[in-house]
């Protein structure tokens, strides 16, 4: 079994390489191949065919002009 810090340890990971996949998403051209989704990493006890790529939600255009004159007006 895990300690809690091994387990933040390992989400910190995968929000990491979560981020870093966004980020390249975002500034690559439409013309290159998408590349899939990072795998989480596997944690005790799971099977390695339960471990299921989360699918990133996106804000809409809306939330982030919100978000973005929220942060001005600070």
């Amino acid at each position: 079994m895990w300690s809690d810090s091994e387990h933040l340890l390992a989400q910190l990971s995968d929000a990491l390489e979560l981020s870093n996949w966004l980020f390249y998403q975002a500034n690559s051209s439409e013309d290159t191949e998408p590349v899939p989704a990072p795998t989480p990493m596997r944690r005790p006890g799971q099977e390695d065919a339960a471990v299921e790529p989360a699918q990133p939600t996106y804000a809409s255009t809306e939330e982030v002009v919100d978000f973005f004159t929220r942060m001005n007006n600070i």
